[in-house]
């Protein structure tokens, strides 16, 4: 009895500490891509994400199939681990059904076995609803690029494009969780352990490997000469 309770007390510590690094961090990621997302990876994608609508819809429409292309890339990842994730939801329905996974589960407690299932398979479930989504946004755009450029404003190809990448990276979100939480089947402590070297690699990722912002040329006066990153100009001293 005293045993079985120093356990639960492990995994009330260790796992909700594990779960609160996780839920902090994503949150202050939330609130800094929508108050500042120039200061982070999404927010820089999302920049160069606009510049590539802006030139693929001065395009001509027969000009567009590169683009095509890439949104169809997209869509083929975002189905691939929207089907990964609905495989790995059955495989572990499958495993706990089974008389060998029902054995294992014999050693732990009924109700944290439980809450350890039914948590995984929400992750899953969740990753393979978000990367659905983002699926759905990508077969719009393409639709939306591979329509004539005066029927179709590049703001609205735009937000279909934006929404199709923030879904696919809520689904990725969904799937880090759900690695952790695979984790406290081999103790609360690597749990917690994973979390928080997860959330450290994603704060290095989304934040501290933002690339360097392009600089203006630099312009040089010599001698009524402008010497610039586009050309040399004439000019006064």
């Amino acid at each position: 009895m005293a045993l079985s309770f120093h356990k639960k007390y492990l995994d009330l510590v260790w796992v909700t500490s594990g779960l609160l690094i996780e839920f902090v961090y994503n949150l202050y990621y939330l609130q800094r891509y929508l108050r500042n997302p120039d200061s982070t990876v999404m927010g820089i994608e999302n920049n160069d994400k606009r510049a590539w609508v802006d030139s693929v819809m001065q395009m001509k429409l027969e000009q567009r199939t590169v683009a095509v292309n890439v949104i169809a890339a997209s869509t083929t990842a975002a189905t691939f681990l929207s089907a990964v994730s609905l495989t790995l939801c059955s495989l572990i329905g499958t495993w706990i059904a089974n008389p060998f996974g029902s054995r294992i589960f014999q050693g732990m407690d009924p109700e944290t076995a439980s809450i350890k299932y039914i948590s995984i398979l929400a992750c899953f479930v969740l990753a393979f609803a978000f990367f659905l989504q983002s699926a759905r946004h990508f077969i719009h755009a393409s639709y939306l690029i591979s329509t004539n450029g005066s029927s179709v404003h590049a703001d609205d190809v735009k937000t279909v494009v934006i929404r199709g990448g923030e879904f696919w990276a809520l689904g990725l979100r969904a799937i880090y969780f759900a690695m952790t939480l695979l984790l406290w089947f081999f103790g609360p402590i690597p749990m917690f352990v994973s979390s928080a070297i997860l959330s450290a690699l994603l704060f290095h990722h989304d934040i501290h490997s933002i690339p360097l912002k392009r600089r203006p040329p630099l312009k040089i006066k010599i001698k009524n000469l402008v010497v610039s990153g586009s050309g040399v100009q004439g000019g006064e001293m």
